[in-house]
């Protein structure tokens, strides 16, 4: 059986469980930190396989895939389901791609780097991080707002890789810096995300450990 190693509070971890879950693909879950809820963790492993330290890997027998995007993909190839994540046109495909990276680079990287001055616990870096990322997410924000008017889903009608993508990122970009009223469209595409079957079970995965988000988690979602 397919393994994928990652936190469940993970946003990379979140993008690849939406994939398996809209798939409907079998797949084993190997928790990697002390939290693990059975005291199995699996961080000696994960480590052996991409000591580069960085999760969610997926591991297919003797393969081990690392990169959440390439994850996606290679599902698509190795195990293809009924549910698709990736249009079969080529240009098509490579729109789906760009929003993939959109979200990663735009929105995910943002946040991250607001999160990652806010676990410093100095907060003088915590502010500069902040006030680094803000104008950035502010930018992406607008982009997205645009882009999204009478689009049900990131690239049309059909729920691709470029959701799972911009289901955890701006589901935490939003805490980091909040979607304002003036992006209704955003906000908008925000709620179905939160409301998609497959997000929604990878949020309540993750709802205990929502004390770990240094910026602190709002009461909401």
């Amino acid at each position: 059986m397919l393994q994928l190693f990652g936190h469940p509070f993970s946003s990379y971890t979140q993008k690849a469980l939406v994939a398996l879950y809209e798939t409907g693909q079998p797949f084993a879950f190997r928790w990697i930190g002390p939290d693990a809820p059975d005291g199995n963790d699996h961080g000696s492993e994960w480590l052996q396989r991409w000591p580069l330290r960085k999760f969610p890997i997926l591991v297919d027998g003797e393969r081990t895939v690392a990169e959440t995007s390439v994850i996606v993909e290679y599902l698509q190839l190795a195990h293809p389901r009924p549910v698709t994540l990736l249009p079969a046109d080529p240009l098509a495909a490579l729109d789906v791609r760009f929003l993939d990276r959109f979200f990663d680079l735009h929105v995910m990287a943002p946040m991250q780097q607001a999160v990652d001055g806010a676990l410093t616990r100095d907060p003088a870096k915590a502010r500069d991080a902040l006030d680094l990322a803000t104008p950035k997410l502010e930018r992406a924000y607008a982009w997205l707002e645009t882009h999204l008017a009478e689009r049900t889903w990131a690239a049309g009608e059909d729920f691709t890789l470029a959701d799972c993508a911009a289901a955890p990122s701006l589901f935490y970009a939003d805490w980091t810096h909040p979607i304002a009223e003036q992006y209704p469209c955003l906000r908008a595409y925000r709620a179905r995300l939160l409301a998609r079957p497959s997000f929604a079970r990878a949020v309540e995965e993750a709802r205990p450990f929502r004390s770990y988000f240094p910026l602190g988690a709002p009461d909401r979602d």
